[in-house]
């Protein structure tokens, strides 16, 4: 099967400092992924790439087409939301509606009322009226009208309270997502993400450290508890990474031998968050 973007040796650099190093990842169609790094890590660099907002080195493919070369034509299948808020104060928002409408050969505008009649957010009121919350409720609105195959989310929810963000994510699963759409989403809120996530793309540095599914990374990791009196046995078995917890260690293990591990304490998945945890301290390739 074709990817839906395809990264071979994709290299950012601005003058001396390498934001992205040969990163290589591919993203299939219909899935939801987490681009997941610290800070500095390259993930906006990529995210940048992929919609043709900056050059880069090396092979991207994003929807069959080469980003830089052909944005105009990629832009009629994607859509976008960043982590600033670029609606201007003045701008009302049915306004707001219309001018998408009259940009965008795809927008559906009876989609995007129809999402904001689910909210308390009125067409007569301006953008400097409205909460963070609601501000993103727009945004929302106007790209999930947008008839795109692929949606990129640059941190979606940043600043917003726990209320804000679950309905956010709702409306993005329920009203948005399904089988011939593809989300990529960057987020520091891992574990609120996690169960929406079918892949997870861990970089750090400018490379990437973990291009898996969940279901791989299911049958691929595992996580140990371990007593004092049994961690030499469990460090024997060659764990990447450990963490002290509530008085015993976590061990974590790659491609495992969970018949050995069981004996030696509580086996469990890691979650996604601590995963990237585990890889970025000890794992990391």
């Amino acid at each position: 099967m074709t990817a839906l973007i395809e990264a071979r040796d994709l290299t950012k650099k601005y003058g001396t400092h390498v934001a992205l190093d040969r990163a290589n990842f591919s993203v299939q169609a219909g899935r939801i992924v987490g681009l997941i790094g610290p800070n500095g890590a390259g993930k906006t660099s990529a995210l940048r790439a992929i919609l043709g907002l900056t050059a880069y080195e090396g092979h991207l493919q994003v929807l069959g087409r080469e980003p830089m070369r052909q944005r105009t034509e990629l832009m009629q299948d994607t859509s976008f939301i960043a982590d600033v808020a670029v609606l201007p104060a003045w701008l009302r928002v049915d306004h707001a509606i219309d001018f998408v409408a009259g940009v965008h050969p795809r927008f559906r505008r009876d989609r995007a009322t129809s999402l904001l009649a689910k909210t308390q957010i009125t067409g007569k009121r301006r953008m400097r009226e409205l909460s963070k919350g609601m501000k993103t409720q727009v945004h929302l609105a106007l790209t999930m009208a947008i008839d795109a195959k692929l949606m990129v989310l640059d941190e979606p929810t940043l600043g917003l309270d726990i209320l804000a963000r679950s309905a956010f994510y709702d409306a993005l699963v329920n009203d948005y997502m399904d089988e011939t759409r593809t989300i990529l989403i960057t987020t520091h809120q891992v574990e609120e993400v996690e169960n929406l996530l079918t892949d997870v793309l861990f970089i750090n540095k400018g490379r990437i450290v973990l291009d898996s599914s969940l279901d791989d990374v299911a049958t691929r990791y595992a996580a140990v508890a371990v007593a004092g009196d049994r961690l030499d046995a469990a460090r024997a078995e060659k764990p990447f990474y450990e963490r002290r917890m509530l008085g015993k260690v976590v061990l974590y293990y790659e491609q495992p031998d969970l018949q050995k591990l069981a004996g030696l304490g509580e086996v469990r998945t890691p979650s996604v968050a601590d995963l990237f945890v585990a890889k970025l301290s000890g794992g990391a390739e």
